[in-house]
């Protein structure tokens, strides 16, 4: 009989991921699945960046890097923080992971040690939670709602710090939610946190040019805080490169070396390849990641007209990202069938076989009232999906 250990047993399986392995498994056996559950673009790599990849094939670099990152890839993202966000960060404040729940991984397991404690605003990103487990950490959760754009005040902040506080986790613009935190709303909580000195951030700005409602804001900016705060951030999504893995930090340098020594015993320094092509992506003109802005904005304006028009859902405007986060509670209680909606997993379930809709129930996300329903699609399949939606719905009573 195998034995795993306590620390793989208590750590959650990532409900988006599963949903998407489910809507693989059933679209594998030949059912029409719309699966509106990964957060993933789906525009391609531009080929700018592809060709650089292409270059440095040929050239040979084709062998292990600095485990921090390529020098030139550090570099340029010192650039990119200081062109974008006004940020001053030398490479040896930044360090390259593969991908940034890699970094977030890094930055949680190097800072927090068992039984501090981590507040974690709702609605948040499924993997932090289970990140904070693996650090032996305890997450404090701050609700939010629809109703205060799923944001914290800093009233809640301040209520939720202990003498074991150690870190403060949250991205902005947010998945799930896509709400962005305009600069006098960070100013107001850096203001909080700076009456805690052995408090720290990370900031989690991986959707930054995915932001309908202007210049991103960046919570580092304040220097009265800067010294605590860990900027988190990648190429994933801005620039369409998933499958490169290409996630990053900058913080102070204590940090950023501990960091590198903990990813020193775990992956080393990550693809050669893809540090290349995420150089290429970090020096380009920021115009590049318009195109794919101002698509997402468009789809975000046809979902919510569309969604709306389905009775029962609350909606509010989402600021950035590629997800609405509707409140569904409305649908609580209601069946059809061998379904009892009893919450949002119910729910979400429901419409997967129903309807051959997958999106996540908002329990991944610390929100039983909600779901996440990405619309990182076609227009016509989202069109589709909603219409399916909304036919399932009506038949529950």
């Amino acid at each position: 009989m195998t034995k795993l250990s306590s620390r793989i047993n208590k750590l959650s399986e990532s409900q988006t991921l599963a949903m998407a392995k489910k809507s693989r498994e059933l679209q594998a056996q030949g059912k029409d699945i719309i699966s509106l559950s990964i957060g993933e673009p789906d525009f391609d790599t531009p080929q700018f960046i592809k060709d650089a990849a292409y270059k440095a094939i040929k050239e040979n670099f084709t062998h292990y890097t600095p485990v921090p990152g390529f020098l030139d890839l550090r570099e340029a993202i010192a650039t990119k923080f200081k062109r974008d966000n006004d940020l001053i960060y030398t490479p040896q404040q930044i360090v390259v992971s593969t991908g940034a729940k890699q970094a977030i991984a890094n930055v949680i397991l190097s800072l927090v040690d068992p039984n501090e404690e981590v507040i974690v605003p709702v609605p948040y990103w499924v993997s932090y939670i289970e990140l904070i487990k693996m650090a032996d950490g305890i997450p404090v959760f701050i609700p939010t709602g629809i109703e205060s754009n799923f944001k914290i005040t800093p009233e809640q902040l301040k209520a939720a710090i202990t003498p074991k506080t150690k870190m403060i986790i949250f991205s902005t613009p947010c998945n799930p939610s896509g709400s962005v935190y305009n600069k006098a709303e960070l100013k107001a909580l850096a203001e909080v946190i700076s009456q805690y000195p052995d408090l720290y951030i990370v900031s989690d700005e991986i959707y930054e040019h995915i932001n309908f409602a202007g210049k991103h804001e960046s919570i580092a900016q304040f220097d009265f805080i800067y010294d605590r705060v860990i900027t988190v951030n990648g190429v994933s999504k801005s620039f369409a490169m998933t499958g490169w893995r290409i996630g990053y930090i900058g913080a102070p340098v204590w940090i950023a070396q501990a960091c590198e020594k903990m990813q020193g015993q775990f992956t080393s320094g990550t693809s050669s390849v893809s540090q290349k092509a995420a150089t290429a992506a970090l020096l380009a003109d920021v115009s590049e990641t318009f195109e794919m802005r101002d698509a997402f904005r468009r789809r975000r304006d046809l979902v919510l007209k569309l969604l709306g028009e389905i009775p029962g859902l609350k909606l509010n405007v989402p600021d950035g990202a590629f997800y609405v986060f509707p409140d569904c509670s409305f649908y609580f209680g209601k069946k059809f069938g061998n379904h009892l909606i009893k919450d949002s997993h119910d729910l979400s379930m429901y419409l997967l076989d129903e309807a051959g809709v997958a999106i996540v129930s908002g329990d991944a996300f610390g929100d039983n009232n909600c779901f996440r329903f990405s619309y990182a699609a076609a227009d016509e399949r989202l069109v589709e999906a909603i219409r399916r939606m909304k036919l399932a719905l009506e038949k529950l009573n």
